[in-house]
């Protein structure tokens, strides 16, 4: 999910970044030498030290992470250098995207050891990429605003066009940033190509704000948020994750008794990334190693408190803090990934019209 590293940052303990880890193969053939193996992916990448080095050291291949930016950026990079590509794996394409990155054969076929583990939900037809994890596109609330002002939180995409709510809504642009275009996706979702312009137009009314990206978004406008309270922010709802609150927790220097930011469940949609074998990857047998160990139960449970996100394979943990503070939407807005690839470039199109003009 985009970001989450730059969220841990601000709000306290700060993320693994692992862009240096294993740059080099001990026989210093650089990442495309035969032990050497790297990952290419947005700047949300994390894991545990620990649970890298032990696939390090089972596998002998050595990992070089390059990050390229938000997952859209990322993406894009990906497919223009194709041909010859940075990398052998990538990691971080998502439903809202997956058919441009299929469709520009961003990818080679495998289906990595444990495809048959991913519960039912999340898995893709053919074998060109594995789903990796899952999240929901949520609105958060400030919790200490909306009590000081009296006024209840927002619980679905209707209440976000009331008076009530007026100019306290900041979301980000569909056309560069993966939440907020998982967010115009729920609101088509929800009420469909004829009406999800007529939503927007309500909601531009009503004083949404729109800024190009998560991190702006969340601890720069968000009041909720350390950030946010830091730069005296003064919008109490943001487009974020249902995993935002237990972050906040989790990062808090004290800890709160409470997560200081709520989710209107109503407003959410679930989002899905993928892991590939890049198409004319160099090191082939160390990106299907990589691959494999994704779905691997050391790394899915790894995954929760690094990234953010939900594990996809059965029988994977979550932290007790995800459970408490942020568990999974109950009825979020989905789509299809082939109803995505139909309307999602004339849908941004339009979007960026009716909002940003």
């Amino acid at each position: 999910m985009n970001n989450k590293k730059l969220f841990a940052a601000v709000v306290g303990l700060g993320l693994v970044t692992l862009s240096a880890c294993g740059s080099s193969s001990s026989s210093g053939s650089g990442s495309t030498g035969s032990k050497t193996v790297t990952l290419v992916s947005h700047d949300s990448w994390a894991v545990s030290k620990g649970v890298l080095a032990d696939f390090e050291k089972k596998s002998g291949y050595k990992v070089k992470v390059l990050e390229d930016g938000d997952a859209g950026q990322a993406v894009n990079k990906a497919i223009l250098t194709k041909d010859n590509p940075q990398g052998d794996v990538f990691f971080g394409v998502d439903n809202t995207l997956l058919s441009r990155a299929l469709d520009n054969g961003l990818f080679q076929s495998y289906e990595a050891k444990g495809a048959d583990t991913i519960q039912a939900g999340y898995r893709v037809a053919g074998d060109k990429v594995t789903p990796i994890d899952t999240g929901d596109i949520c609105v958060n609330y400030d919790k200490a605003w909306f009590s000081k002002h009296k006024l209840q939180p927002p619980a679905s995409y209707d209440d976000l066009i009331k008076p009530a709510y007026k100019n306290l809504l900041v979301t980000e642009n569909a056309s560069t940033s993966s939440p907020g275009l998982g967010f115009l996706l729920g609101s088509a979702a929800k009420y469909g190509d004829d009406s999800w312009q007529s939503y927007w137009k309500k909601l531009k009314a009503n004083g949404v704000k729109v800024v190009d990206g998560w991190e702006q978004a969340y601890n720069e406008e968000f009041s909720g948020s350390a950030g946010g309270k830091k730069a005296k922010a003064d919008r109490p709802l943001v487009v974020s994750y249902a995993s935002s609150p237990p972050a906040e927790v989790i990062y808090a220097d004290p800890k709160p008794t409470t997560a200081p930011t709520g989710v209107a469940d109503g407003t959410c949609f679930r989002q899905i990334e993928y892991a590939g074998l890049l198409s004319n990857a160099k090191n082939t047998k160390g990106g299907k190693a990589f691959l494999d160990f994704l779905l691997t139960r050391e790394f899915q449970q790894d995954m929760p408190l690094n990234m953010f996100v939900y594990p996809v394979v059965q029988g994977a943990q979550v932290p007790a803090e995800f459970t408490k503070y942020g568990p999974q939407a109950k009825d979020p807005e989905t789509m299809d990934p082939a109803e995505i690839a139909e309307h999602r470039d004339d849908w941004v199109k339009s979007w960026t019209s009716l909002v940003l003009k």
